[in-house]
């Protein structure tokens, strides 16, 4: 897929202030977003009312949550101030009300249930994301890094000879 040589230039800026890559790709989505609702025309034939627009369309006709408008915010700022060099005035914009869902949280009762039913080469892994409290990207990147260190056998031995392991997830009390 090709991209802008604009956008290449802002990635190279983020890269170079050292942004982390997950705010790299989600500024880059937002300030593209920006450009395309804007009818693709370029950011310093643009100003504040276009902004305004662009947050308020996204609060009012997209109906996202908060924290989503904010991102959105955040990259439209960092590419006027650290891009096209220029200061936003005040934007009076529409905020968005969807409010974040709350996250499900199973019981130690539902989670022992499921912990039964899963092969002990996998068990591991959800016992430490359940055990730990640790979401579900941050056990993806430490599988990663795991994975080729450790064969799944030998994690799955792990399992199987550390009964106390499963007993203190099962009694853990949310």
């Amino acid at each position: 897929m090709s991209t802008s040589p604009y956008l290449e230039s802002i990635r190279n800026h983020i890269r170079l202030n050292g942004f982390s890559l997950r705010t790299e790709k989600s500024y880059l989505f937002w300030i593209k977003r920006f450009i395309l609702f804007s009818g693709k025309r370029h950011p310093e034939q643009m100003g504040d009312n276009e902004v305004i627009q662009f947050l308020t369309w996204l609060s009012a006709e997209k109906h996202v949550a908060i924290n989503t408008q904010k991102v959105a915010l955040n990259a439209i700022v960092f590419l006027y101030k650290q891009i096209v060099k220029r200061e936003l005035g005040e934007l009076g914009f529409r905020r968005a009300s969807k409010q974040r869902r709350l996250p499900i949280v199973l019981s130690p009762s539902e989670i022992a249930k499921i912990l039964d039913v899963i092969k002990p080469k996998y068990r591991i892994i959800i016992q430490l994301l359940y055990g730990s409290g640790l979401r579900v990207i941050v056990v993806k990147f430490f599988w990663r890094v795991i994975k080729p260190l450790f064969s799944v056998h030998l994690l799955s031995e792990l399992v199987l000879n550390n009964r106390s392991l499963n007993a203190n997830v099962r009694n853990c009390k949310t």
